[in-house]
Order: structure tokens, then sequence, then C-alpha cells
């Protein structure tokens, strides 16, 4: 989805455009005898780079590429690096501070440079990981640049395990920081500083880490899971460097309840018909995808829903092939907070020949000559050094913005 982060109100914040039109065509036909048997498990974006994983633990990596003349560009397969493990990729993390990607898979974490995908040298896997969470502080740090460097500070993260938080901190190398007790376990975490939200089977908790204290704060699902039916998956977001958005079942309908790191309410409350299949969050909104497909955007300032994305189209009855049928489910939201860069559907036809008067190598101040520009002949362009005659140039529509899925 793309952004308009400073479009008039009565404009929608979001729309939709695709980026990869098959992500798993890499992966042979898809026929009735050989269908797809290899999905997509998450993703994540940075700049011109898209990052894949996929169930048979395979990453993949798709750049922005040059297309033909009068063609947008387009998202090309770069690279794929195979995961020792070949179980599904469950979670990618960037952290573009120290150009590193975290993958988690079969409770293992990996370590790879990015964009080369090429593994960290000297950093083995961290095993026995039930979840993870990178401080939301140190991911939003963007990657070093040549005109202002700047000192290269570590990133720290947690892990989960079965009664314990672990915290490291990663820089060139992996550094042990300490242990945690954590009793019940948890099997989602997220970070800001030294706070983290956590869920169990049954609620939400904070943790601070500098006085190691753990405070129960909401349940997941506030009545009985009816027979039959899957517990509600607990979603958390951190939407400010003291806060986090935590989603509960009512039995009519899902609250979202915004709390600072106290675990007290701040804000107001959001309110969903159904219990979303994911959030995401990139201020001032707030995206939900919900089960009927549909995908709703909240501000979280007015706490009032200011779209309603619809769902996507089925295929029509002449496709049967399973790719297509895959492609018109949504499954996921995902959000890249450091931006990535969107094709213009429109930028190739605001392209212009243009042209341009230079000066002359003996121009003299106060009596300038021009040399006039060359014609055109037979159809092609002709163009000469600067300095001697007029040259063509294209101009070009600004530049397209870069935005957080």
């Amino acid at each position: 989805m793309a952004s308009n982060a400073s479009a008039p109100l009565d404009i929608p914040p979001y729309k939709v455009q695709p980026l990869i039109s098959s992500v798993l065509e890499i992966y042979g036909p898809d026929t009735s005898e050989f269908p797809f048997s290899i999905e997509v498990k998450c993703v994540q974006a940075l700049g011109p780079e898209i990052y894949v994983g996929c169930s048979n633990g395979d990453l993949l990596r798709f750049a922005l590429q040059p297309n033909v003349p009068g063609q947008p560009d387009s998202y090309t397969l770069l690279s794929r690096q195979a995961l020792p493990t070949g179980k599904p990729i469950d979670e990618i993390v960037l952290t573009p501070s120290i150009s590193t990607a975290l993958i988690l898979s079969d409770r293992q974490i990996f370590f790879y440079i990015i964009p080369s995908l090429e593994p960290v040298l000297g950093i083995k896997p961290i095993r026995n990981v039930i979840a993870f969470a990178v401080d939301q502080q140190h991911v939003v740090r963007p990657a070093p640049s040549v005109d202002s460097p700047a000192p290269i500070l570590p990133v720290d993260f947690c892990i989960v395990k079965r009664n314990a938080i672990v915290l490291y901190s990663l820089q060139e190398q992996l550094s042990y920081r300490k242990e945690v007790p954590l009793q019940g376990g948890a099997f989602l975490v997220r970070r800001t500083g030294q706070c983290l939200c956590i869920a169990d089977r049954e609620r939400y908790s904070l943790v601070l880490l500098n006085t190691v204290t753990a405070t129960p704060i909401l349940p997941i699902s506030q009545v009985p899971p009816e027979p039959g039916t899957r517990p509600h998956r607990p979603m958390i977001a951190v939407v400010a460097e003291e806060e986090f958005l935590i989603l509960s079942w009512t039995g009519a309908g899902t609250m979202g309840v915004f709390i600072n790191v106290n675990g007290d309410p701040v804000r107001g409350t959001l309110q969903w018909p159904s219990h979303p299949l994911s959030i995401c969050f990139d201020y001032p909104y707030v995206t939900a995808l919900l089960p009927d497909q549909t995908i709703q955007v909240h501000n979280i300032e007015s706490q009032e829903l200011t779209q309603v994305v619809p769902a996507p189209p089925l295929p029509s009855p002449e496709e049967t092939s399973l790719s297509a049928l895959l492609g018109a489910e949504r499954r996921a939201l995902a959000i890249s907070v450091n931006g990535f860069f969107v094709p213009s559907q429109q930028q190739p036809e605001k392209l212009r020949l243009k042209k341009v008067n230079l000066l002359s190598r003996n121009a003299k101040p106060g009596g300038r000559e021009v040399i006039p520009t060359l014609p055109i002949e037979n159809g092609e362009d002709i163009l000469r050094d600067e300095a001697d005659a007029g040259a063509l140039v294209e101009t070009r529509a600004s530049s397209t913005t870069p935005y957080d899925v």
C-alpha cells in the first residue's frame, strides 16, 4: 500500500498498488498436476529492496530495476538465500543502521548482511527461540550516510525462551547482556526502550527490564471462546517511544487499547467489528486487515475510521490456477518503518524532452552569446558538447515517495 502523507483530508490516506506480480514463479509452473507447495510467509522492505520469506526456508531478494522505455520500474528477483533449516521463515526484521537482517526460522535466529544476504561471519544462530523483539527505537535508525557519517550504535534485542527473556546487543559482534526470569512464558513480544509488552495464551503484560517487574494488563479475549473455535490471536504494535497498542476481543467485536509503559490507558480506544488478522502502525494511522478481506484505517489522534479498502475482486470463473486463487487472498499486512520505493504509474507519461540553451565557451559577462539548439534530423536527437551547443534533456516528474508498508 502506498501512503499519501501530505494529502488533503478528502483524499484517502492509502491506495493499493501491486509491487510483484508473482513471487513464486521461480519455483516452476503452476498447474493442477504441479501446484505450488511453497507459500510466502513474511515480507519486509527497505528502500529499493523487498525481502520475502518462504515456507521452504528460502529468503528472496527483489530490487527495483529500470524497465523498458515508457514503462515504470519494476521489482525483479536478484538473489535467493536458502536457510540451513529448510523450514518456514516466520519473521524478518531489518536493522539498516548496522546493515543486518534478523531472520526467525525453526525457533532459531539467523543473521544476514543486507542487501547482499550473505551470512554474518562469526555469529552463530541463536537457538530455542519462541519469540523475539528488536528495540523499535533502534529499528527506525536510518542507514549510515556517506555525506554525514555518524558513529554506528549497537542494536538491542531480546529473545523469549521457555522461562526467561535473554537480552542481546548486536553490532559487529553479538554480545550477551543478561537473562530475566519469566514465569509462564510468552508467544509474542514487542519492545521500546527498556519496556516490553508480551502476550501469553491468555493476557498481555508489561515487563520493565531495568526493574525486572512484570505487570498483567488486559486479557486477549474478555469472553470464553466458543466451542470448536480457535482462540483469538494477540496483537501488539509500538506506536510511540513509551506507548503500545494492544487488541482485546470483547465478544461483540475487538477493542484497541493504547497503554503507556506504566500500564495506564492513554488516548481513546479503537473498535473493529471482528478480530483483525493483522495490524500495522504508520503514524497517524493504524491499519487492520479483517477476516472479510477489507482493510480498515483508523486515525489514532481522533480514533475515527478514515478509510475502508474493499476486498480484492475474486478471480474470473475461467481462471482456475492455484496462484490466481491464492493471489486474491490477503493474508497479512507488513510495515516498513524506514520506507521503500513504489514505482510510479504516471511518471513515464510525464517525461518530456525539453530544449535548453547553453552558453558558449567564449561568452563574456554583460554580453553573453547563446548558441541555439540543434534541430532534430531524421527523427533522431543530435547532441553535441554541452559547452558548444544546445542539449536535449529530460524533465522528470518528482521522485516517487518512499512508503512504509
